[in-house]
């Protein structure tokens, strides 16, 4: 891609993230209108849709050639990545933070160029985290560089783990299992309900790693994040094969080094043996 492209990309990009977390700063203290698309714990509000109308609004004006994949605009049926130009775009992630005014949430935009990330834009305008990164040009939080931990194993690292979906009924043993399996490797467990800014946390090095799958939790929830993460000297890899993730199957494990992420690759696949075991 030319320089100058990415810059008119990155700058046009980065001022749409500034409007829009103004728009969620401005609201997360009043009231929402609520409803549930794939359950209780997969929430959506009216400023969910307004913010992904102006930012998907203003950028298809700006690049009318470029593609697009939002959480309410999108849906569950992704369309499949092609080389052409994507915007990657979660208008509000941790909704249900962002509704009880719980202060973990961000917008999120991501651009993918011939099917890999090149900018990748989390905004917590509530906590004045702006995080950003470019393909091959370092991460940054508040324009300052930031690198993952050095906390060479899982025995010494704060994990993060959605619990939440033991709400789920076909997934609530197998993440009973999964965090009990966890809880007792890691020093530490930490629930936030957000992922884009989970995975940030673990590119600025104040968690070791963190464990995101499940109903509700697609491509935009990692791509931005993903980016971040392996430009702060972090890896992001499926939990299944793990080998480099594919953002378009987001089963993510997120961690500062490879040993940790495949230790927690391999914690996963024996806690999910136990449950099969216990239900043949």
């Amino acid at each position: 891609m030319p320089r100058y492209a990415e810059e008119v990309y990155y700058d046009f990009a980065m001022k749409l993230a500034r409007d829009a977390a103004q728009i969620l700063k401005a609201a997360i203290d009043g009231a929402k209108k609520i409803d549930e698309k794939l359950g209780p714990w997969d929430l959506v509000t009216e400023y969910d849709r307004k913010i992904e109308d102006i930012v998907i609004g203003r950028l298809k004006a700006k690049f009318p050639d470029h593609r697009f994949i939002g959480e309410e605009s999108t849906g569950k049926e992704l369309p499949e990545l092609t080389d052409v130009p994507t915007w990657i775009i979660d208008p509000i992630d941790g909704t249900t933070n962002f509704i009880h005014g719980f202060p973990h949430t961000c917008v999120v935009i991501g651009l993918a160029i011939k099917k890999e990330m090149v900018i990748g834009i989390i905004y917590n305008p509530v906590l004045e985290q702006l995080f950003t990164a470019r393909k091959g040009r370092g991460a940054f939080l508040n324009d300052k560089p930031i690198k993952v931990s050095n906390v060479p194993d899982l025995s010494k690292s704060l994990v993060c783990f959605e619990s939440g979906f033991i709400k789920v009924d076909h997934l609530r043993e197998k993440t009973m299992e999964r965090l009990k399996t966890i809880v007792q490797a890691a020093q530490g467990i930490r629930t936030l309900g957000v992922a884009a800014l989970s995975l940030c946390y673990v590119a600025m090095g104040i968690v070791e790693a963190y464990y995101i799958e499940g109903p509700g939790i697609s491509t935009w929830d990692i791509a931005a994040a993903s980016l971040i993460i392996t430009e702060a000297g972090g890896v992001v890899v499926d939990r299944i094969t793990g080998e480099r993730i594919d953002i378009m199957k987001p089963r993510a494990i997120a961690a500062c080094n490879e040993k940790i992420a495949n230790k927690l690759v391999q914690l996963i696949r024996e806690a999910d043996q136990k449950v099969e075991l216990r239900n043949e």
